[in-house]
C-alpha cells in the first residue's frame, strides 16, 4: 500500500461515493436492575457541545461473563451544570459529587485527599483498573428514539480476581502521566 487511500482489497475508493453505512447490529441495552463487577478503564475530563465540563469515566464490564467487555460511558457533571438537565442544578451536581467520591473511596480516596480539582492525569491513574459493583440502570429518550444504560450506584467489590482486562490508557505508550 503506497497510498493512504488505497483499500485493501485493491477496490477503488473513489467508487464510494457521498453515502456509506458502516452496518452491524444494534447493541441492546444491559437489562435495566442488573448488578455487574466492573473497572473504569478510561477516565478523564471532556467538554460538551458548549464547553461545560464533565468527567467522562468509562466502564468495562468483568462479570457476569455473558456481558464481560460490554462498555458504559459515565458522565459526571461536577463542575459545570448537565445543560440538558432541568431541575436543581446544585443538588444534581452535588450528586454527582458524591458519585465520584464513592467511585474515589473504592479506588483508595486519593482524589479526596487531595483536596483538589483532579486532573485528567489523576483520574487516570486513581480510578482506573479497581473492581468494583455497579448497579446498570436503563434510560430511554421522551421520543423513544435512543436508549442506553446508566451507572445508579457503585460499591466495593472485596476479594474479587478478574480474568486480565486489557486496559485502555487513551495515551501513547510512552506518555507517562507523571
Amino acid at each position: 500500500m503506497d497510498n493512504f487511500w488505497d483499500l485493501s482489497d485493491g477496490e477503488d475508493i473513489t467508487k464510494t461515493g457521498t453515502q456509506f453505512e458502516v452496518g452491524g447490529g444494534d447493541i441492546e441495552p444491559i437489562p435495566n436492575n442488573t448488578n455487574c463487577t466492573a473497572i473504569i478503564d478510561l477516565a478523564g475530563w471532556d467538554t460538551y457541545m458548549d464547553g461545560q465540563k464533565f468527567i467522562s469515566l468509562r466502564w468495562s464490564i468483568l462479570a457476569p461473563v455473558e456481558l464481560k467487555n460490554r462498555k458504559i460511558f459515565h458522565k459526571l457533571w461536577v463542575a459545570d451544570p448537565n445543560p440538558m438537565w432541568e431541575g436543581d442544578v446544585d443538588a444534581k451536581r452535588d450528586k454527582a459529587k458524591r458519585m465520584l467520591v464513592a467511585i474515589d473511596q473504592n479506588a483508595g480516596g486519593k482524589l479526596l485527599k487531595s483536596g483538589k480539582m483532579p486532573s485528567d492525569e489523576a483520574l487516570q491513574l486513581h480510578l482506573t483498573s479497581v473492581p468494583m459493583t455497579i448497579k446498570v440502570k436503563t434510560w430511554e429518550s421522551k421520543d423513544k428514539t435512543a436508549k442506553g444504560n446508566y451507572i445508579a450506584s457503585v460499591g466495593p467489590k472485596n476479594n474479587v480476581k478478574p480474568e486480565p482486562v486489557k486496559v485502555t490508557r487513551g495515551m501513547i505508550d510512552d506518555e507517562v502521566p507523571f
